[in-house]
């Protein structure tokens, strides 16, 4: 059975691979091109084509960088949760603040950065969340891994050109070494190989001896939930027709709970299986910190008459979503990667490489030239002052010299043409770059020219927000599912911290059925929220309220003190021990009289 779901797969994969090729081809080209690769010059004119193949220039002008560089944001929207009924108002805040801490966690800096150069040259990436159960911390089991993915290491189901979630089936190329297969799956892969080791980056010169390429195939099932079947080579590592759901590990002989290494209380048996799970019984009372109770066990009577305990059923969440999507550059209708910005400027790229080429050659080949008569006895003498001796005037109107200065004027007056075309191409200005911009005389044309820009980029920005909603939204399902222990939250801005527990987010019926209340929160992302490291806006924006008075008199000693307690939980250096001080100043622990030293007090507002 395994070996025929292992066939079905691997032919999966190298039909719809196939289709993938030429996009396969594509993906290379763009990243050679933009890191700078000198045998990228591609033929112009009629004769180059003739002689076929990429030439190899000496020297480039990398405007394919330089232009995707300038567009670069190292900003990470913030999460912004919305409630679509006023009761759950205090639900969405404290997503919200789960949200931004599990931001703050997870290495988002890097995946960012990643990613901000992987969509515009590839016109699109992936990004992958999912539960990893074996990370342990404190008394929580499991923690949420994101991951960004080339679209070199994904094979999307061959004629789908929508959404991930459009597709039947979509298949990943990961590279890993031995010694994480042996641990993760239990399996020796030591007879297996590297397959693809083009899918670690175009600089992978060959197969690397301790490492092995994993295939990772999600798919809807029957029911329409996601299924996970993983290889190496001819090996299986799993099959997981609902990976999803909640699995226990039960004894194989009498399907009793059991852990494994110890013999199952009921029979004995050593033997264990997976078992999936719909609901959790829940035997006694739950209280979650914010207040939401989950009764225990009650009691019921049989049609025999006989009275026995039933537990409360609670059905585990399910997220039954894909657990990667796609964030594209810019949308073209039919196809599934955006459009990318180096396809847009390649040709401006090799003009301008065969056009440097061209200068160089020019350059190079110019300086003084000396024409002489062409006779064999022709002398010069070698002293200073030196003498040539010439037969006959004729000789002598032979003599000549010639400056080759290569006039550029031409060539470079084209260049400046050309990187222009590739700029308006992209929608990027001299303004947008913070370059002199002489066509912009006032400071209000200045704005009005970077706003144009900005606003040509706009669509970027609409797409990154939109992929970030999918990855909140991911977030939250991996919480709801499978964090069974209330969780830490960081409130941020100095409020304090709080506890998540996603029995918060059950609701019972008229029937008495328990449900979920996920879908009643959209995802966006929250512009106007300082990101977390710009503490300084929060400290600035702080000061201004306290010198407009949002917090009463700013001479009064309770509002310096207020104001400084403020600053202390936005970790303001020092801050602490001015409030220390204060609070003794004011109740006279310091040694000194009520109102002495209001110097002291005062200055203390100039922070």
């Amino acid at each position: 059975m395994k070996e025929e779901r292992l066939r079905y797969w691997q032919e999966w994969l190298s039909r719809n691979d196939g289709a993938a090729a030429p996009e396969a081809g594509r993906m290379d080209r763009r990243e050679a091109l933009y890191r700078g690769e000198h045998n990228t010059l591609e033929p112009l004119t009629e004769q180059e084509r003739r002689r076929g193949g990429l030439r190899k220039t000496g020297h480039m002008r990398n405007i394919v960088a330089e232009n995707i560089e300038s567009m670069i944001s190292a900003s990470i929207p913030r999460p912004k949760v919305s409630a679509r009924y006023p009761e759950d108002e205090w639900r969405a805040r404290l997503l919200e603040d789960l949200l931004r801490s599990e931001m703050d966690r997870l290495p988002m800096e890097e995946l960012n950065d990643m990613m901000e150069r992987t969509v515009p040259i590839q016109g699109g990436a992936y990004w992958l969340v999912e539960w990893d159960n074996s990370r342990r911390s404190g008394n929580s089991v499991g923690e949420v891994v994101v991951q960004g993915l080339h679209p070199r290491q994904v094979v999307p189901q061959d004629g789908i050109v929508t959404a991930v979630e459009d597709m039947d089936a979509i298949v990943l190329k990961l590279p890993q070494t031995r010694g994480s297969i042996l641990r993760r799956f239990g399996k020796d892969v030591s007879g297996e190989t590297e397959a693809e080791p083009e899918v670690r980056g175009t600089d992978a010169s060959g197969p690397v001896e301790e490492l092995v390429t994993r295939y990772v195939a999600y798919y809807r099932n029957e029911r329409g939930g996601i299924g996970r079947f993983s290889w190496c080579g001819d090996t299986v590592l799993e099959d997981m027709e609902d990976y999803q759901r909640r699995q226990v590990r039960v004894c194989a002989q009498c399907g009793a709970a059991a852990a494994d290494d110890v013999p199952c209380s009921e029979c004995g048996s050593l033997k264990r299986r997976w078992q999936t799970q719909d609901y959790e019984e829940i035997w006694t009372e739950k209280r979650t910190p914010n207040g939401t109770v989950i009764p225990g066990a009650h009691r019921e009577t049989d049609g025999n008459g006989k009275v026995h305990w039933v537990p409360t059923r609670i059905p585990f969440y399910q997220p039954d979503v894909y657990p990667l999507f796609l964030q594209r550059n810019i949308s073209v209708f039919g196809r599934l990667l955006g459009d990318s910005d180096v396809d847009k400027i390649a040709d401006q790229q090799n003009t301008i490489n065969r056009m440097e080429q061209k200068i160089i050659d020019r350059l190079v080949k110019a300086g003084t030239r000396i024409t002489l008569p062409d006779r064999a006895d022709f002398r010069v003498d070698p002293e200073d002052g030196e003498k040539w001796y010439v037969g006959s005037a004729a000789d002598k109107n032979l003599i000549g010299v010639y400056d080759f200065s290569g006039d550029l004027h031409y060539e470079m007056s084209y260049l400046r043409q050309v990187y222009e075309e590739a700029r308006q191409l992209l929608g990027i200005t001299d303004s947008f770059q913070g370059r002199s911009d002489d066509s912009a005389q006032s400071a209000v044309a200045k704005q009005f020219a970077a706003a144009q820009s900005a606003g040509r980029l706009e669509s970027k920005r609409v797409l990154k927000e939109a992929a970030y909603a999918q990855l909140f939204r991911r977030i939250a399902q991996m919480q709801l599912a499978y964090a069974d222990e209330p969780r830490p939250v960081n409130l941020g801005s100095g409020r304090g911290y709080a506890s998540f527990d996603r029995y918060d987010f059950l609701e019972q019926d008229e029937n008495g059925d328990w449900h979920w209340i996920l879908d009643r929160f959209q995802f966006s992302c929250d512009t106007a929220v300082p990101s977390a490291g710009s503490r300084q806006q929060l400290w600035d924006s702080t000061t201004a309220h306290l010198r407009s008075g949002a917090f009463g008199n700013p001479t009064e000693p309770e509002t310096l003190l207020l104001y400084w307690t403020r600053m202390e939980r936005l970790h303001y250096p020092g801050a602490a021990e001015t409030r220390a001080a204060l609070e003794k100043r004011f109740t006279g622990q310091d040694g000194r009289k009520p109102g002495e030293d209001d110097a002291f007090i005062k200055g203390g507002s100039k922070a």
